[in-house]
């Protein structure tokens, strides 16, 4: 009789235990998850937490709505640190949680081209807030979709206004050796000689350089009238402050990776005659700009980036794709490939800071090219000129 009474209370323990995994089961099923990729550490965590911020601020925006189709939906933030290696780890974890739907990444062109490989691998799709690579989206790969211009549009419109503008007929060009600072400056120095202009010189540095003084020498002795720069800002603000130092003051640019108020910190005083390009419109001064910088705010206790609002305007995309794929199967959770589908299919979707339409290599038909002067710390700098896809 004892033994009876121990088998059936085993027997009611493992019936507990398996409706309790049933209904763990059940439960996690039911939770969807959008991972974003940035450096979230080291000298570029400015911009990579404004991306991972701006989309945050999209999944606080619809949890009431995707409860009410029956899901938990939660953001898994990522730090990626500038780092190619760094980002297909991450990649291959993303990958391997199936409650991860999409990405919202990457910061740097270098990281996201070969993480894209394994979101493919995976069939989860990508969409990118600031990577302007050309080789990402020319590639065939069909998880990759970005939200701005490619190197090739932002390259050109930097020639343009660097010739037709400011007049540079001697150029210097100086480059930080990554897919990303070689693409945009192959690409200006390209367009620039079609304008006519000589090209002085073409060095490349290193990323996490400190001392400049070996390429500014030879920029000194070239005595160029311009100075193109293709890489990220942690390097160049060090670099106008050290050209500046030696005396050298012609105008300087940066492509969007220059794009970051970090800039006054690092150059300082010395930030004069200094333009940069940006994919990155300046919406901060629009009604719905500024509702949307004091809700920011509000949440995070500091001013948005630039990219906040592509980081915010990246994760609606992907959530309307994602909204798309679970209405079009009959309101059950989807499986990857089909939030590819949906999102690969968006059409004139309006976002804060930018219009969306993906062709069918994943560039955005609305992507434009914004360029500013950093001038009496204002930030963003002041809007001088504006290129539209090519």
């Amino acid at each position: 009789m004892q033994m009876r009474k121990v088998f059936l209370i085993g027997l009611s323990l493992s019936l507990l235990s398996i409706s309790a995994i049933g209904c763990s089961n059940n439960s996690s099923g039911n939770v969807i998850k959008v991972a974003t990729q940035s450096p979230l550490s080291g000298n570029q965590a400015t911009v990579g937490e404004a991306i991972k911020n701006g989309a945050q601020l999209a999944i606080d925006d619809h949890v009431e709505a995707f409860k009410k189709l029956g899901f938990d939906l939660k953001l898994a933030p990522y730090d990626d640190q500038a780092d190619p290696k760094k980002g297909v780890a991450n990649a291959q974890s993303i990958g391997a949680d199936p409650s991860i739907l999409g990405v919202v990444g990457h910061y740097n062109s270098g990281v996201a081209i070969p993480s894209a490989t394994t979101y493919q691998k995976n069939k989860l799709v990508m969409v990118s807030p600031a990577n302007t690579a050309v080789e990402l989206t020319e590639s065939g790969n069909k998880s990759v979709h970005r939200i701005v211009a490619r190197d090739d549009v932002q390259g050109s419109a930097d020639a343009n206004y660097a010739t037709n503008k400011l007049h540079a007929k001697n150029i210097f060009i100086i480059q930080d050796k990554t897919a990303y600072g070689q693409g945009i400056s192959s690409k200006f120095q390209k367009q620039a000689e079609a304008n006519g202009a000589k090209i002085a010189g073409n060095e490349g540095i290193t990323s996490g350089e400190k001392d400049f003084s070996g390429v500014l020498n030879q920029v000194a002795a070239a005595k160029p009238d311009f100075i193109f720069y293709g890489g990220i800002y942690s390097e160049f603000g060090i670099l106008v402050k050290q050209a500046r130092e030696k005396g050298i003051t012609v105008p300087m640019m940066g492509g969007d990776g220059v794009d970051s108020s970090d800039m006054y910190t690092i150059a300082g005083d010395a930030i004069k005659d200094v333009y940069y390009s940006t994919t990155a419109a300046d919406v901060s001064n629009t009604t719905e700009g500024k509702k949307w910088a004091e809700k920011y705010k509000a949440k995070f206790n500091k001013e948005p980036q630039s990219y906040a609002y592509y980081g915010y305007d990246a994760m609606n995309v992907l959530l309307k794709g994602l909204e798309d794929a679970i209405k079009k199967n009959g309101n059950k959770k989807p499986n990857r490939e089909q939030v590819l589908d949906a999102v690969h299919a968006i059409k004139d979707y309006q976002g804060i800071a930018t219009k969306v339409s993906f062709d069918d290599k994943g560039d955005n038909d609305f992507a434009k090219i914004f360029i500013h002067k950093f001038e009496n710390k204002q930030y963003p700098g002041p809007l001088v000129g504006e290129e539209g896809k090519q």
